[in-house]
């Protein structure tokens, strides 16, 4: 079973190459479904983030929107969510690719923007980085999560720049033309993956 790690900058069009991935028998892992879940069900990990970030537990109930607002705004205060929290993701992540190997799965798709600082770039036969124009990115994050301009610079800002993806993945894909192009990129990039030999 080969593991492809997904990375790069919020808003450069990850979503696609995943569809392609799954489109070629891919089991899909998406961190952040796994980070929500854990909010929801991680006493551990919740408790560990009301010490770190009170204000974003308005009346003793943990509000995910102030934690956004808390942490975007500073890379240093985004650093450490990830601290705390990619223990717990790389953790279950694990325990789901145990799981798809136990079944027999061709591939697994791991998307997570962490997967560069975290543990889970390790677990990959290779890394992807998924990079695209600045504007490109404003206008696919403002359009997805229907937020202002304003706000969605905050976020690509708090991030990494793509630049430092590229240098830390395997490979690249430069999402800079239509989606059909791009698509077509993804799938020829992946078919080699997974068609080579560990």
């Amino acid at each position: 079973m080969k593991i492809i790690g997904l990375t790069g900058p919020t808003g450069a069009g990850k979503t696609t190459a995943l569809r392609v991935l799954e489109e070629l028998g891919a089991v899909i892992i998406d961190c952040d479904e796994v980070y929500h879940d854990l909010l929801e069900n991680d006493a551990d990990m919740l408790a560990e983030l009301r010490e770190s970030f009170p204000e974003a537990f308005e009346g003793g109930a943990f509000e995910r929107k102030k934690l956004g607002a808390v942490v975007f705004a500073s890379p240093e205060r985004l650093e450490k969510l990830n601290a705390i929290t990619h223990q717990y993701v790389d953790r279950e992540v694990s325990r789901i690719i145990d799981d798809s190997r136990k079944k027999g799965a061709r591939a697994v798709a791991i998307d997570a923007i962490a997967l560069v600082e975290s543990g889970l770039g390790a677990k990959c036969d290779a890394t992807c980085a998924v990079v695209a124009p600045l504007r490109r990115r404003v206008r696919r994050l403002m359009k997805r999560e229907g937020i202002s301009e304003e706000y969605a610079r905050s976020r690509i800002a708090a991030q990494k720049p793509a630049r430092w993806f590229s240098r830390h993945t395997d490979i690249t894909l430069r999402n800079d033309a239509d989606e059909e192009t791009f698509r077509a990129l993804c799938r020829s990039e992946f078919e080699a993956l997974l068609g080579a030999e560990r």
